[in-house]
């Protein structure tokens, strides 16, 4: 009885799972990043992940055949690089799956932008959709610090590369204008993707968190 209902609950809110996934990711990788099965329980979970997105773009004004295009490569680069430790894919990964990730946030957002009205699932959209440009620019902050070394600083250990939980930190606080923490672009190309990532946060909250904002408040009113 508690699976069917909770199979119901994921067809009405796919969102939702897509959601809970992504901020589960953002608990598990600080935990496995430094294992030395780490890097194989990340793929792994990355490829979860991106079939997880390539079904909500089903649900979408986005095309499946697109995301799937885009998904398949990064896909199998990352389980070549979980098989055969081959760290010359990387750049090529993550830039896919940047582009990937986009992909989905721009569906999403044509999904949450086609309707007069906001229903529950549009609400966890909302909160999928920012987790999803996160995790676009923490990518192309990969890529770019695999293509030019030293993008990227902190105060400690600055002359390392950054991983991938600090560049996501990073990430959340440029697209949610909170700061921009201990990690730093240094290099000119790694402040231009800074600066766009702090724009789309921007525009994201006033064009369409505000909306679906307006229009909860809509609903309400017309309620009473």
């Amino acid at each position: 009885m508690h699976y069917v209902r909770l199979l119901a609950l994921t067809r009405r809110h796919p969102s939702a799972i897509l959601l809970v996934v992504q901020l589960a990711g953002l608990l598990l990788y600080p935990l496995l990043e430094s294992t030395r099965s780490g890097p194989v329980v990340l793929s792994a979970f990355g490829i979860i992940v991106l079939v997880i997105t390539t079904g909500m773009v089903r649900r979408t004004p986005g095309l499946t055949w697109i995301s799937a295009c885009i998904a398949l490569p990064a896909i199998i680069m990352l389980a070549l690089q979980a098989a055969f430790d081959l760290p010359g894919l990387l750049p090529w990964s993550a830039g896919l799956e940047a582009l990937f990730y986009f992909y989905a946030a721009g569906s999403l957002i044509a999904y949450m932008m086609g309707d007069h009205h906001a229903t529950t699932d549009e609400l966890f959209a909302a909160g999928a959709t920012f987790t999803l440009l996160a995790w676009a620019f923490t990518y192309l902050f990969v890529m770019l610090q695999e293509l030019q070394p030293g993008s990227f600083a902190a105060a400690v250990n600055p002359e390392s590369p950054r991983s991938w939980t600090e560049l996501m930190f990073l990430s959340f606080a440029l697209l949610s204008s909170t700061g921009i923490g201990d990690v730093i672009p240094i290099k000119p190309l790694a402040r231009a993707l800074a600066s766009l990532e702090m724009f789309a946060g921007v525009m994201y909250l006033a064009a369409v968190v505000s909306r679906l904002i307006g229009l909860t408040l809509q609903r309400a009113s017309d309620r009473h």
